[in-house]
């Protein structure tokens, strides 16, 4: 795949030119956060890049979890995998409605499944669509059943208990993604009843800081940087949290571009941190 930033990113032009190569596969991965009242497949059937397939974040979970989205059963990721025709040998290129948001996430949990030749548009809909490209509406077209082998990789996943003992005991830095008001715990949540705040000794570098207006992600060297400014050791380990584990997967993505493609997601993130019967170790400020 002809990507660019260690093969995490495709260009608009890049997509356009393989839409119609036979082992690619597009897939739309959008999702809303829930206070914005968006409906994510049916945008999609409205509009969508040529070809693509829906990515549905919620219904591809555990959905035996009170947690939202956490990653799905491998036999259920599979199952699902083959059903959409993706599987062994797919190329895959992923794009959200907002330019870089869920799109990160569905790329995580693929390379979290063992599919590692995946990489998301950059600019996502918003950046094909200034760019006057082609959009089509409907149901996604049928593919032919494929079969989908998870290899699963576990290093790029940290839990609960891996968070505790990260802030317990040290052996990875934390970032944590929220915007700062929340990090700091200046506002309520938008999950209502959890705790306001942070973990102790984790850092905060907000997801909006590594996109450019045009909804791109930012060079490198401006990751690179940020990463500094937020006093955080790039070559360090990490591990990457968030409200729910998706903005954290755009600082994971941000990461693998500067070289670092081997950071965890804390799955539960604040929506299992945050918990206030958990009595789990919170900081403010």
């Amino acid at each position: 795949m002809a990507a660019t930033d260690h093969n995490m990113l495709v260009e608009t032009d890049w997509l356009a030119d393989n839409l119609s190569v036979p082992d690619l596969v597009v897939l739309d991965a959008s999702w809303h956060l829930p206070t914005q009242d968006r409906n994510a497949k049916q945008e999609f059937l409205a509009e969508h890049i040529p070809g693509a397939q829906f990515f549905d974040l919620n219904a591809l979970s555990d959905e035996t979890s009170d947690l939202p989205h956490m990653l799905p059963p491998t036999v259920k990721f599979a199952s699902r995998m083959k059903e959409m025709g993706i599987g062994d040998g797919v190329r895959l290129v992923i794009y959200d409605s907002t330019g870089i948001f869920s799109a990160a996430r569905c790329w995580w949990t693929f390379r979290v499944m063992g599919h590692d030749d995946v990489a998301v548009l950059n600019g996502g809909l918003p950046k094909w669509k200034a760019e006057g490209r082609p959009l089509e509406d409907g149901p996604a077209t049928k593919r032919a059943p494929k079969h989908f082998t998870p290899r699963v990789n576990a290093a790029l996943v940290a839990d609960l208990d891996d968070i505790k003992g990260y802030v317990e005991r040290g052996g990875s830095q934390i970032i944590d993604a929220r915007p700062a008001p929340r990090f700091l715990g200046d506002v309520e949540e938008p999950r209502p009843g959890l705790a306001m705040g942070h973990m102790p000794g984790a850092k905060n570098l907000p997801y909006s800081q590594l996109i450019n207006r045009d909804r791109t992600l930012k060079s490198p060297e401006e990751i690179a940087s940020a990463l500094t400014a937020a006093g955080i050791d790039a070559g360090a380990p990490i591990a990457n949290t968030c409200g729910s584990g998706v903005t954290a997967s755009i600082v994971a993505l941000a990461l693998a571009t500067i070289g670092r493609p081997d950071t965890s997601v804390y799955d539960g993130s604040w929506a299992e941190w945050g918990i206030p019967e958990k009595n789990l170790p919170i900081e403010k400020g």
